[in-house]
């Protein structure tokens, strides 16, 4: 591949990432100290932004999902997933939790980012893109390290590359 194409491909991963994760569905300040708790905050917070319209399915989805197989990955990241009918697109959260807690993880080590995503049922595609291009960018330890660290939202686009420009 050219220079430019790998450009190319770079930019459109971070232009999904943009319509994907904004200032409404990434949350610093996660207060569960459980997995269900984790999954059921970030539900609940997508329910009131506006982002999921039906709460129960969205949960049902994510646990039944959760129940087969732990998504909690290695080096601090968990990924709960799922899919429903209940939503159109893609919706998606990031979550942090800055102490870390218990998500059965691959390395038995706490998790303290957490990325869920929800799917339409027949629609696995975008969902497949998200997780292979956020895994990208959660692959590198300073990237994990200074998403824990940070303060504010803005920091977190910043990091991900996802900063909108002043103007």
């Amino acid at each position: 591949a050219t220079l430019d194409d790998e450009l190319r491909t770079r930019l459109d991963r971070v232009q999904n990432l943009k319509q994907l994760l904004g200032r409404d569905n990434i949350f610093l300040d996660l207060r569960a100290t459980d997995k269900q708790g984790v999954i059921t905050e970030l539900v609940d917070r997508l329910v009131q932004n506006g982002r999921l319209p039906n709460r129960k399915a969205a949960l049902k989805a994510i646990l039944e999902r959760e129940r087969k197989v732990s998504t909690g990955m290695e080096n601090g990241v968990a990924i709960p997933h799922g899919k429903s009918d209940s939503v159109q697109d893609l919706v998606t959260a990031l979550g942090i939790k800055k102490e870390g807690l218990d998500f059965e993880s691959a390395d038995g080590q706490p998790s303290r980012i957490f990325v869920m995503t929800l799917c339409p049922d027949n629609r696995p595609g975008p969902h497949l893109q998200f997780l292979g291009e956020i895994s990208q960018l959660l692959d590198k330890a300073e990237i994990r390290r200074r998403l824990v660290e940070a303060a504010t939202v803005d920091e977190v686009l910043d990091i991900l590359g996802l900063s909108q420009p002043e103007g």
